[in-house]
């Protein structure tokens, strides 16, 4: 099994506030992320102008975007820090203006359905992770075949999702992360939503899930931590760590004596009688 790549998401919760954003990267870090990603939107290129006239609590978040001044100093720290940087394109435009920063792009869910994003993304020659919350497997299958067609070479890691904020245990669906393995043959993972560690592990060791994604928040005060789908850095950094223990004791499958176990091999039960140790290993006894 190889080891799971860890991603930390942060959405929303830099506040606008680049020493913040900073700070997000340095935790992610410290909690054993391998890689960290933001989110690049505009209000006005994300919803309708109807959604908009509709429901004006959607212009609020107009304080969630990411000034895109942020990009570059952001994925420096990233690299200084060994972190893979990645971030979300919400628009065509994006794509471009984080070509030169990003090792990877990411597709969201709500976006999947749109192919030009995707296109655009793919044409970059970077790997892609695409989201498939919400979505039936036929329309996963248009979206993957569609890439596909354009980059049969294309580097693309899956991400089974649950679109709920935060997404209910019993709905997760774990299973789904091989049959999406089994039909498409690309890496596939876990987008969560939880906030859990058993979902995690789940994901991780019963459904060897490629990639984790993981919504954090520093300290319960970004603008998506009310929605309780957010880890924080104890918890990141403690389920991470035991992952990683878990991951170094599944070894490589051969029934063999692991070093640990040889001094005390010889003090097993000797077949001829039954007592320990080995016969060999009293004679050596009686002779000191």
């Amino acid at each position: 099994m190889s080891p799971t790549k860890f991603v930390a998401e942060v959405s929303s919760n830099h506040n606008q506030d680049l020493n913040r954003s900073l700070e997000f990267v340095n935790i992610a870090a410290e909690c054993g992320f391998d890689a960290i990603k933001f989110q690049l939107f505009e209000v006005e290129k994300l919803f309708s102008f109807e959604a908009r006239i509709s429901n004006p609590q959607l212009g609020k978040r107009k304080g969630w975007e990411l000034p895109p001044s942020f990009i570059s100093p952001l994925a420096d720290r990233a690299h200084e820090l060994g972190m893979e940087f990645s971030c979300t394109p919400f628009h065509l435009e994006a794509v471009e203006l984080l070509e030169p920063f990003v090792d990877f792009y990411k597709i969201a869910s709500y976006e999947l359905l749109w192919p030009d994003l995707a296109h655009a993304c793919a044409k970059t020659g970077k790997p892609l992770v695409i989201s498939t919350g919400m979505a039936d497997l036929s329309e996963v299958n248009l979206a993957v075949s569609t890439i596909c067609a354009s980059f049969p070479e294309i580097n693309l890691t899956i991400l089974h999702a649950v679109s709920s904020y935060p997404a209910p245990f019993a709905e997760c669906n774990l299973a789904a992360i091989e049959t999406l393995r089994q039909k498409f043959g690309f890496l596939v993972g876990w987008s969560d939503h939880t906030v859990s560690d058993g979902v995690i592990n789940a994901a991780v060791f019963g459904q060897q899930a490629s990639m984790i994604e993981m919504h954090i928040d520093l300290d319960g005060k970004g603008f998506e931590f009310e929605s309780q789908h957010c880890w924080l850095p104890d918890k990141a950094k403690s389920l991470i760590s035991n992952i990683r223990e878990g991951e170094k004791s599944i070894g490589d499958g051969i029934k063999q004596p692991v070093p640990a176990e040889i001094p005390d091999r010889i003090w097993r039960a000797d077949p001829s009688d039954g007592l320990r140790p080995f016969i060999s290993k009293r004679v050596e006894l009686s002779e000191n």
